[in-house]
């Protein structure tokens, strides 16, 4: 499974968010309060969803546990925040480097696939992790649970030189 490795530029977000470790899960609950509420915010760019994981200093495969704390965004890309739904809020995701995976499966078998990206994958390739925010783009072919399901998991990265 290799990446394409690609530059985006600043993206303006529109979404809700919430706290969480992995061993308090809240990923559920913040998108049954999202789903709902999605066409309510205009000036979409796709009609792709965003699941985004910030963390307060750059994420490290070697002391990352379930208890580690971070922000948990269900968003959409918009071209401006000029109409922001009440109760919702905006979210500048930084331009920069990422290493795009393509994932088809179910979300609880993601494991060996996380263990390939930062136990194989990133020491071998010359990137190590910056401290952006990670996210999944979820499109047409996201499909929650199914075995079928697919997404694209953005691991933001930098030259270890």
């Amino acid at each position: 499974m290799e990446p394409r490795i690609e530059t985006i530029p600043e993206k303006q977000l529109i979404g809700k968010h919430i706290s969480m470790t992995l061993v308090n899960n809240q990923t559920r609950a913040l998108w049954q309060s999202f789903m709902p509420r999605r066409k309510e915010i205009q000036n979409n760019i796709s009609s792709d969803l965003i699941s985004m994981q910030v963390y307060s200093q750059a994420l490290d495969y070697n002391t990352f546990t379930p208890e580690v704390s971070f922000e948990k965004w269900a968003a959409i890309e918009v071209a401006d925040f000029n109409n922001v739904p009440e109760g919702m809020e905006t979210f500048l995701l930084p331009a920069g480097l990422y290493a795009v995976f393509h994932y088809k499966g179910t979300v609880s078998e993601f494991a060996p696939t996380w263990h390939y990206i930062f136990g194989i994958w990133l020491p071998a390739s010359g990137y190590i992790i910056d401290n952006r925010p990670h996210f999944e783009v979820l499109g047409e072919k996201y499909k929650n649970e199914s075995p079928d399901s697919e997404e694209e998991i953005w691991i933001p990265i930098k030259s270890a030189l």
